[in-house]
This record gives C-alpha cells, sequence and structure tokens, in this order.
C-alpha cells in the first residue's frame, strides 16, 4: 500500500517533531546539570572525607552481592542437578530395569550434574574476579583521595 502525499508529509513531520523534542529534552537535561551543581561542595576538604565513605559502602556492597550471587549459583546449579536426577529415574522407571535408555538417561544425568558442579564453579570464579576488580577499583580511588 503506497502512502499518499498528505500522509508522507505527516510521517515526515511527526520525525521531525520527534527528532526536536529529543534534542530538547538532552539541552534541558545538560542545563540543569550545569546551573544546580553544587560547586563550592567540590572544593571544600569535607568532600574527600564523603567519597571515602562512599568507597568503603561501594566495597561493602561488592561483597554482599558477590555473596548473594555465589548462594544464587548453587541454588540454581542445585536445581538443575535435581531437574536431571528427576528426568533419568522417570525414564528408568518407564523402561525396563537396566535397559539401555534407562543407563542412557543415568549417563546423561551424570553428565549434566558435572557440568553444572563445572559451570557453577567457574560463574562463582568469575564472581569472585569481579568483585575483586571493583575493590581494587575502590582502594585505588581512596588512594587517589589520600586517606
Amino acid at each position: 500500500m503506497k502512502f499518499n502525499y498528505v500522509a508522507k508529509q505527516l510521517s515526515t513531520v511527526k520525525r521531525w517533531m520527534a527528532t526536536t523534542l529529543l534534542c530538547l529534552l538532552a539541552i534541558a537535561f545538560v542545563w540543569q546539570g550545569a546551573f544546580f551543581s553544587n560547586t563550592s561542595a567540590m572544593a571544600a576538604p569535607a568532600g574527600t572525607l564523603i567519597a571515602y565513605d562512599d568507597a568503603d559502602r561501594a566495597q561493602d556492597k561488592a561483597s554482599r552481592d558477590a555473596g548473594r550471587t555465589k548462594n544464587f549459583i548453587d541454588d540454581t546449579a542445585d536445581k538443575v542437578k535435581e531437574a536431571a536426577k528427576s528426568n533419568a529415574s522417570k525414564v528408568d522407571q518407564a523402561t525396563d530395569n537396566d535397559s539401555p535408555i534407562g543407563r542412557k538417561a543415568k549417563n546423561d544425568a551424570a553428565t549434566i550434574q558435572r557440568r553444572a558442579n563445572e559451570d557453577a564453579s567457574r560463574t562463582k570464579e568469575a564472581v569472585d574476579n569481579t568483585k575483586n576488580v571493583v575493590e581494587r577499583t575502590v582502594e585505588n580511588i581512596k588512594d587517589a583521595f589520600g586517606q
């Protein structure tokens, strides 16, 4: 279906209005930041103490979040392993005792459990690395303030 002339013009006008509105909002945000910034607080010596306290809070939050994330990873790995065991037992019950399909299901469950453990340990290691990077960065910031 082809647009007629009026619909095409309306489409162009809508696009220009959206672009103009977006630009005006960007200018308003920049303007607000320039006029409402508190420059005297930046020059005050207490500002470094505030930043120092914020850095300590950031380190504490990084440690807490890393602990929570590790618990979540462990819970997820346990659920995956439990699902694999459950599926293997259901297949074993549905087939004859010690059938090839049942053995395959048990092997698959063991593989899934092993991979869940490996994935969980790799993910926890990545969480530790991220937490360490955050803590090192905060320490560097604290050193930069000379505290």
